[in-house]
């Protein structure tokens, strides 16, 4: 299934989250194995074994959205990407009218100029320390809600489209499975036995753009930071030998395991990946995988219909779609078993 065509789906009109379901253990969960079930999030500690392993996302998303003004015209300008200290590229609207030398003013006390324009992208400069930005930015910028959210974010947002997980700044969208978990969830889990550990991948804003090749083989993922530390190797060694199973929290856990273990062995890993997991991908890490649902065309489709099954993925997402789940980054979720 390598044509992008096989991955397309119908969405009804409305049923796109735009709030969390509240309280979060309420959302819905589709388990996904040889049979479908429909549960919530709050039976989670269910479906999990004592001996099993949580890897989740610690990535911290910032308030990448910011308005500001170049003259007196307005500018709506998205972080995502960090290149050194003080230079941003972003993406912005209008781009076309922004050229190099352009003052972007958000605060009386926050501006950035224009360096460089190039393929719909900017590239900012700030001229302040790097404490200093993060304090400003803290101050004036906004949560990063995706494109398809189609209201402005608001203060919810800040600690809606964050998960309790968050340590490491440096993502520009949310590792969004990892937002239904809760300190209460967490510790019935941990009565349970079941474990954790952790993964670093910086969410980019790659992951919304489209892919634009059918033939998928042709894709060529965007590249993001990714880490997985030596603990949490020991972690699923211990795992694997006491035979409990790996349950990677999100795409993103799952992308940054599977990128450490391309040599055929798990080994800790920090640099950039660009792993695109199509139809033939081996997995070598993750036995479960619980993720919220994915957007027709994607590339995050093709990776949990080659996690789960082709077959299974789409039963389940005309299953969800008909008993009205709630679809993406707020929607509800599916706790995936991995394909033999």
């Amino acid at each position: 299934m390598w044509r992008l065509e096989a991955y397309d789906y119908a969405l009804p009109e409305g049923r796109i989250a735009d709030r969390p379901a509240a309280p979060r253990e309420s959302a819905r969960l589709l388990h996904v194995a040889r049979e479908m079930a429909d549960c919530t999030v709050g039976e989670l500690p269910r479906l999990l074994r004592p001996g099993d392993l949580l890897v989740v996302n610690d990535t911290r998303v910032l308030p990448v959205r910011l308005e500001g003004r170049r003259g007196i015209a307005r500018v709506a300008v998205l972080l995502h990407k960090r290149t050194t200290d003080g230079f941003w590229r972003a993406f912005a609207r209008p781009a076309k009218r922004l050229k190099p030398g352009d003052t972007i003013v958000f605060a009386p006390d926050f501006a950035a100029r224009v360096e460089a324009r190039e393929e719909g992208e900017v590239t900012l400069r700030f001229e302040m320390a790097e404490d200093e930005f993060a304090r400003k930015l803290a101050r004036h910028g906004a949560a990063p809600l995706p494109p398809y959210i189609a209201r402005p974010p608001d203060a919810r947002d800040r600690v809606d489209y964050q998960t309790m997980f968050a340590r490491a700044d440096g993502a520009v969208a949310a590792p969004t499975a990892g937002l239904h978990f809760t300190p209460g969830m967490i510790a019935e889990l941990e009565r349970r036995g079941v474990a954790r550990a952790a993964v670093t991948l910086h969410v980019g804003a790659g992951t919304f753009l489209p892919v634009k090749t059918e033939d998928l083989r042709a894709h060529r993922m965007h590249r993001e930071w990714a880490q997985v530390p030596a603990e949490t190797v020991a972690a699923i060694a211990a795992t694997r030998k006491a035979r409990g199973r790996v349950v990677a929290v999100g795409t993103t856990a799952l992308r940054a395991l599977e990128s450490a273990a391309l040599s055929g062995t798990l080994a800790p890993f920090a640099g950039e990946t660009d792993l695109f997991v199509g139809p033939d991908f081996r997995f070598r890490v993750a036995d479960v995988l619980m993720t919220n649902f994915h957007l027709p065309r994607s590339t995050l489709l093709v990776l949990v219909s080659a996690f789960a099954g082709y077959g299974r993925i789409r039963a389940a997402y005309d299953h969800a779609i008909a008993e009205g789940y709630r679809f993406f980054s707020y929607g509800d979720a599916c706790f995936l078993e991995r394909a033999p």
